[in-house]
């Protein structure tokens, strides 16, 4: 007897790879690695700001077009993602091979790394978080994840953390 996760997984690919335009295989290939699949995929995403409460004050920041909140995480570098494994699962990457912006006025490049094409902003790999919907931060602060705003600074050079998986505060409910 098939594991009902699986089957459900497998449904959900399949009305994935239907909805997106894009092969079985492609959506199996990228399933099956734990790459994220759904609005996280090469193709064009646009980067937008939202006006949304964060930690009970309203803020400017910056989302995805559907209006799930990016965040960056601050052991990453320019030159590259630490985000792997069960933690990029929570907090999947945004990408795209032609990132569009609106309403913002820092830097939206493409750094080639690990995940693919992954989205920059000022330097910074974006990601979304698994626990938010449009409109909601959940993550703020969550795991060294904080939320993206058009004022973010460029990306200084950052040292390597000491570890790639962080330990997830009590609080958050994530453990590794």
């Amino acid at each position: 007897m098939r594991h009902p996760r699986i089957i459900i997984a497998g449904i959900g690919v399949a009305v994935l790879a239907t909805a997106g335009g894009i092969t079985a295989a492609a959506a199996g290939s990228s399933a099956a690695a734990g790459a994220p699949v759904a609005g996280h995929s090469a193709a064009a995403a646009t980067v937008r700001t939202a006006q949304v409460a964060v930690g009970g004050t309203m803020e400017t920041i910056l989302t995805t077009a559907t209006g799930q909140p990016l965040y960056y995480y601050k052991p990453d570098t320019a030159a590259k993602s630490f985000v792997t494994g069960s933690l990029a699962r929570l907090w999947p990457p945004l990408t795209s091979a032609a990132p569009a912006a609106t309403g913002v006025s820092g830097q939206l490049a493409v750094l080639n790394d690990v995940h693919g094409q992954q989205v920059t902003y000022n330097g910074h790999p974006l990601y979304t978080f698994i626990d938010d919907h449009a409109g909601q931060v959940t993550g703020q602060g969550v795991q060294d994840f904080f939320v993206a705003t058009p004022g973010l600074a460029p990306v200084t050079s950052n040292p390597a953390p000491a570890s790639t998986v962080p330990s997830a505060p009590a609080s958050s409910g994530y453990g590794y």
